[in-house]
């Protein structure tokens, strides 16, 4: 393996300050080779003890689409609920675009991850984190190639479980819509839409 020269190690930089979760799509296709390049960049992903606890379901069927973007639209009135004095406000935000985009993917953890010891005996929840390191590979690797991402977390996911007829123990944590945007957002949407503040790294980092 060779070092990475400046240019390259620029726009990996670039890349990560540049990513954004999308909600807005253009419809269109994603290129074949293309999502097969991502998928494999996030199966490339690391995983504690090499145990890659993560399922990808391309969702291909319109109806089945359909079925999950009722499902988004049933927790997103449930989330309004629970914000309270913010609900209108949440309500007026695009939070998802699961019936727009190219393509529809949704991330499981695997129901087989408890017979992985190494590295989970005390941190279980590391199965998790390795699912979210590939979602992130996935997302810049998007971000590369010109396609917007967005992670949608709104369902409830025994339901979707169901809907997708996944294996047993598979518990679905993320519904990815992916494909051409007109334009990425200068900034995080929520940050346009003044709903948040990203934290500074001041605030989240200490000393010992």
């Amino acid at each position: 393996m060779r070092d990475f020269d400046a240019d390259e190690r620029a726009a990996v930089y670039r890349v990560i300050a540049e990513r954004r979760d999308m909600r807005h799509f253009d419809g269109g296709s994603v290129d074949p080779a293309v999502l097969r390049r991502l998928l494999e960049a996030a199966n490339a992903a690391p995983s504690v003890g090499l145990m890659a606890p993560w399922r990808f379901v391309r969702v291909v069927r319109p109806e089945t689409r359909e079925a999950i973007a009722r499902l988004v639209d049933i927790e997103r009135e449930h989330t309004a609920e629970a914000l309270g004095g913010r609900a209108a406000e949440f309500l007026r935000l695009k939070v998802e675009g699961v019936r727009d985009c190219a393509e529809l993917l949704v991330v499981s953890v695997t129901g087989d991850r408890d017979r992985h010891v190494f590295g989970r005996r005390t941190m279980p929840h590391m199965d998790l984190a390795s699912v979210a390191c590939a979602i992130q590979n996935l997302w810049l690797a998007a971000r590369a190639e010109n396609l917007g991402m967005g992670w949608v977390s709104l369902f409830e996911p025994t339901e979707l479980a169901a809907l997708l007829e996944l294996p047993e123990g598979d518990e679905p944590v993320a519904v990815l819509c992916l494909g051409p945007v007109e334009r990425f957002y200068d900034r995080p949407m929520l940050v346009e839409q003044r709903w948040a503040e990203p934290r500074p790294l001041e605030e989240l980092l200490t000393e010992r």
